[in-house]
Formats: structure tokens, sequence, C-alpha cells
């Protein structure tokens, strides 16, 4: 992932390995890591119970919000492939009955968004 898709806040993928060591504070007992994307210094990862959302916070990044999300929450979402001239996929999750998106995330060109798509429909219907 290109430090210019980073600034323009073009999530790529993360190593599920990295991300289990990283963030293993985080899991339960047999909660593993599907797939996990980061975004400069923010991280989302899809596990097989829940998604996790970790916002580093301020100018040193030490503050650090995590938000858990159970897939049972999410009513509905949508993905929004890459085009000719737009290089950027991108995905949106409802939360219960919200209106609005809780969630929108922009993905580079090496993200396959059908992955993304097919582990969220799998947790979600």
């Amino acid at each position: 992932m290109g430090l210019f898709s980073n600034l323009l806040g073009n999530a790529g993928v993360a190593n599920p390995d990295e991300l289990r060591k990283d963030y293993a504070n985080l899991f339960v007992d047999g909660e593993n890591v599907e797939i996990g994307f980061k975004l400069f210094r923010d991280v989302f990862i899809f596990t097989n119970k829940r998604l996790i959302l970790v916002d580093k916070q301020g100018i040193t990044g030490s503050k650090v919000q995590y938000l858990s999300i159970a897939y049972k929450s999410i009513s509905r979402f949508s993905i929004e492939t890459s085009g000719h001239f737009d290089l950027d996929a991108e995905l949106k999750i409802w939360i219960s009955s919200d209106l609005n998106p809780i969630i929108e995330k922009k993905f580079n060109k090496q993200v396959n968004i059908y992955d993304l798509q097919r582990i969220l429909a799998m947790h979600v219907l």
C-alpha cells in the first residue's frame, strides 16, 4: 500500500498474522481474523465473530478507540467497485435503523472488494 494511497484515505489489506499479534488483547477465545485493513494509522478487522475498528487519535496516536460491532447489528451494507477513472472501491455499513451509514471506507485497487463483501454477507445474512 503506497504512501500516496494512504494519504488519500484508501485502505489496503493487512497481514492477518500481524493483526493477531498486534491486537491479541482484543480477541476472545475462538475468535479468528478473517481479513483486515490498514488505513494510515487506523485498522479495521473482520473476525469470525465481529468487526473491530481501531481508531488511533491525536498527533502521537497514543490514544486509541476500539469499536466492536457485532455482525447481527449490521442492518445493511453496500460496496462500490472501482471504475476506469475512479481507482477506489468503497464500503458502506449501516447499523440497526440508522438512516446514514455509520462506516464509510475507501479501498485501494489492491483490495478485492468482492472478498470483503463475501465475508460480510456470510456473517450478516
